[in-house]
């Protein structure tokens, strides 16, 4: 199983920036997929899950309105789309993929089996 995230990169507080993470070696549609981020000193915490088939999404209260996870299942891939960005979304950003977690993990980064290596996000103020 491969997790290839990109899409990274500096950006001015209020721009936008949408991250990939296109899987391989697994069966997509049987996975839940979800974005972590890890800003210096602090421990990886949860940003957005989405479920197997796309119906349901999870979002960590920043993240709420600002961010979308939509997945492509004809790409293998599951997206993270970032608006109206702040400094204090700076950070690596991760995917990960879980085939039987459930719905009071999702939150919980040693749930998932499978991780990405992690793409660079620089908000400037």
């Amino acid at each position: 199983v491969q997790l290839q995230a990109s899409g990274g990169g500096l950006v001015q507080a209020g721009d936008s920036l949408r991250l990939s993470c296109a899987a391989s070696g697994l069966t997509f549609s049987r996975y839940v997929m979800g974005w972590f981020r890890q800003a210096p000193g602090k421990e990886r915490e949860f940003v957005a899950a989405i479920s197997r088939n796309g119906g349901s999404t999870w979002y960590e209260d920043s993240a709420k309105g600002r961010f979308t996870i939509p997945r492509d299942k004809a790409k293998n891939t599951v997206y993270l789309q970032m608006n109206s960005l702040k400094p204090e979304d700076t950070a690596v950003y991760y995917c990960a993929a879980d085939a039987g977690i459930i719905i009071t993990s999702l939150r919980d980064a040693s749930a998932y089996d499978y991780w990405g290596q992690g793409t660079q996000v620089t908000v400037s103020s």
